[in-house]
């Protein structure tokens, strides 16, 4: 299995090195605020140079609030102070800080952990292991029940017949161009290449800080996962032809009152399932000294019947983005691929070499 790690700074793996420990802290104390993104009486969106909001700085992805609206909270768009009080003693009573790393949707795992009286903390991939808990970031909480803002009820809207059929014959589409899944290292994912996730990514609670950098011509939206970085052109201009495709799209900037507007097109292989002919507009507002509301709207309407809205509230942080360390290949490569050509031989009943 890959391992993609951050390098730490050196004070801080010398601290480590000296307490002889690390101290981790229970999910449950790793609230922030319940409300987040209030502004101090007063306060005002502060200026750059040339008068536009000033966005600068490490942003954190780190909230507890799922995409999706969990089932047991299908008629709540918000919760009350005692519910969050509720999931944080969830958290201390079933996650094991040792245990493996929780990537999947945390407050619905705890709210079936609720209902049903345990809760498995497994790896998604039980032969070689997983990271553990300590490698994810500290969690933030407010009230919200769901990312998604629209539709209402918290949910992705219906697919379209021809997303619904698309998907469905997405299996076959590689044995018809006679690859199989591992026949070579273009046949894995980009992730797993260490060539990208994708932007914008969305993910939160591990390796998921942005860095932002203005200017009065080109906004850097810098991910700290796998260092991509969008130049956002601020100038007057249309997009590429349609012809002209590129991995993270083609996005420019504007500015609407004090929010900065991203619209992107022209990707090669999509958003979030998309066609790459989906359109994504972002909206990046400071609401706060310690926040920036991130809203992104997703259109395609060869997947989605109608469009949708989520919104990420991007918390300021202290530190720096430090070199995401992974590269293409890494160790692993070797390995799928060897173990792929191990259980074709096995298939044909050869014995695999030594």
């Amino acid at each position: 299995m890959m391992r993609r790690m951050r390098f730490l700074h050196p004070v801080v793996v010398a601290a480590t090195l000296v307490a002889g420990s690390v101290l981790v802290v229970s999910l449950a104390a790793q609230s922030g605020s319940a409300s987040p993104g209030v502004a101090p009486a007063g306060w005002k969106v502060p200026r750059t140079a040339d008068g536009k909001p000033d966005l600068q700085g490490v942003w954190g992805n780190n909230s507890v609030t799922p995409m999706t609206r969990p089932t047991q909270w299908k008629d709540k768009s918000s919760l009350t102070d005692a519910e969050i009080e509720d999931l944080k003693k969830m958290a201390t009573q079933y996650v094991d800080q040792g245990g493996d790393a929780i990537f999947g949707n945390f407050v619905q795992m705890m709210l079936n952990a609720k209902d049903q009286g345990a809760f498995k903390q497994t790896s998604y991939d039980p032969t070689t292991g997983n990271y553990n808990q300590f490698w994810m970031a500290d969690r933030e909480w407010d009230t919200r029940t769901s990312l998604i803002t629209d539709p209402p009820d918290g949910q992705f809207p219906p697919l379209t017949p021809e997303a619904v059929a698309r998907r469905a014959e997405a299996a076959n589409v590689r044995a018809a161009r006679g690859r199989g899944p591992s026949d070579g290292p273009e046949d894995r994912p980009l992730s797993e290449r260490c060539i990208s996730y994708g932007a914008p990514r969305t993910s939160a609670n591990y390796n998921s800080y942005m860095q932002i950098i203005q200017s009065p011509t080109t906004t850097v939206l810098l991910q700290e996962m796998i260092h991509d970085a969008r130049l956002v052109a601020m100038t007057p201009g249309t997009h590429l032809p349609v012809r002209i495709r590129q991995l993270h799209g083609d996005p420019r900037g504007r500015w609407e009152g004090d929010s900065l507007v991203v619209e992107s097109t022209n990707f090669i292989n999509g958003f979030q399932g998309s066609t790459p002919d989906v359109k994504l507009t972002e909206r990046y507002t400071r609401v706060s000294p310690d926040y920036i509301n991130w809203e992104i709207t997703v259109e395609d309407p060869k997947t989605w019947s109608e469009p949708y809205t989520f919104m990420i509230r991007l918390k300021k942080a202290t530190g720096m983005i430090y070199e995401y360390a992974c590269h293409e290949g890494n160790y692993a490569m070797e390995g799928i691929l060897a173990g792929a050509r191990a259980e074709e031989a096995k298939a044909r009943g050869v014995k695999p070499r030594e």
